[in-house]
This record gives structure tokens, C-alpha cells and sequence, in this order.
């Protein structure tokens, strides 16, 4: 039995996507990443953002860890 790393998966995930992994809605995310507490996204476009999945699958596993 092998279980697949995170950095297999890796992708570029859009902000609705992460809204909905996180439960945070844009603003909200948005003031974590200026108060450094969320991961920064990275420019993909002229006028598009995404962030990286091994980033916020790790953001959300810290925040797991957190609560025990």
C-alpha cells in the first residue's frame, strides 16, 4: 500500500476552490494573507491568481494540528 504524496498532486488551485476547502470567504482570505497567517497566491495571469494546493492543504493541516 503506497500513499501518494501531496507534491504528486500539486496544482494551481482558484479562489473558489480554496474558499471552499477553507471555509473562509474572499475578504476573509484576504486579510489572513496581509496578516501572514494564510499562504500568498502567485500571479498566473494578467488578472488571475491561484494558489498552490500543497500550500493550503498544509495551511489546513496546521490548523488541525492546532486544535489537539
Amino acid at each position: 500500500m503506497s500513499a501518494e504524496s501531496p507534491e504528486a498532486n500539486r496544482r494551481i488551485l482558484r479562489r473558489p476552490e480554496v474558499e471552499t476547502r477553507c471555509g473562509f470567504k474572499r475578504a476573509h482570505l484576504y486579510k489572513l494573507i496581509d496578516e501572514g497567517k494564510f499562504p500568498r497566491p502567485v500571479r498566473i495571469g494578467v488578472r488571475a491568481v491561484g494558489w498552490d494546493s500543497v500550500e493550503v492543504e498544509q495551511w489546513i493541516a496546521d490548523q488541525l494540528q492546532r486544535r489537539t
